[in-house]
């Protein structure tokens, strides 16, 4: 159930009977062809699709994450660390504020890694919580999927490209991107970066697009998998 559907009182009453809630947290950055809000659009929507039979409250995505990498692309917007550090502190505050005590947060952009650190350091102030870092589409059984369906498959690439992340009226390229090289794209700023990417238009390897089964077998695996997290694994 999104938050948005409940009044303070419900939360206050929902949290005496169950403590757990999802908190989304994503990206709004270059994604070749498709939605520069793709990973808060997932990372809500895997979310909301997980926690819908449980009525477990999923907040709003957040949609900001630490995307520097990609400063150079209009649209692009990056938090600094400091900053993403103290946002990801003064959520997590609120919610155990608010009684929560078991929080998954579904993360939908890999940049977003050291919150899993603030995490960390969170807990060791706030002993009777317990928070995941769900990293819902490289989580080995979404992974594993989308591996046996297509090996070639990375960030902007046809794993990416749902119904929901597609942007109406726009093409994909019909051929499949070679590899980035990783080494080559780390050792450079945003400006290099986006001159490495530019055959594929930030495309890091594979094909654009899929058929639609593909994309909706991914989802339906990827979904179940943040619902097991949801539901199991606490301490």
């Amino acid at each position: 159930m999104r938050i948005s559907a409940m009044s303070w009182s419900q939360v206050e009453e929902r949290v005496r009977r169950d403590d757990r809630c999802i908190l989304p947290i994503g990206s709004v950055e270059q994604h070749a062809r498709l939605s520069l809000a793709t990973d808060m659009i997932l990372a809500e929507k895997v979310s909301v699709d997980a926690a819908e039979p449980l009525g477990v409250p999923v907040f709003p995505v957040v949609p900001y994450g630490l995307a520097s990498s990609f400063a150079d692309f209009p649209g692009t917007v990056s938090l600094s660390l400091r900053t993403y550090v103290g946002v990801i502190e003064d959520v997590l505050d609120s919610l155990y504020h608010g009684g929560f005590r078991r929080i998954l947060i579904v993360n939908g952009h890999g940049g977003n890694t050291p919150a899993g650190t603030v995490v960390s350091e969170w807990l060791n102030r706030n002993r009777d919580a317990s928070v995941k870092m769900h990293d819902w589409w490289r989580a080995p059984k979404t992974m594993g999927k989308v591996l046996e369906i297509d090996k070639r498959a990375s960030h902007a690439s046809w794993m990416e490209n749902f119904p929901w992340t597609r942007l109406p009226g726009v093409a994909q390229p019909d051929h499949a991107q070679e590899r980035v090289d990783f080494g080559a794209l780390a050792r450079v700023g945003a400006g290099g970066k986006r001159q490495q990417l530019s055959q594929g238009e930030g495309n890091y390897h594979g094909l654009f697009e899929r058929p639609d089964a593909d994309m909706l077998a991914v989802w339906d695996v990827a979904v179940k998998e943040t619902r097991e997290e949801l539901e199991n694994g606490w301490h």
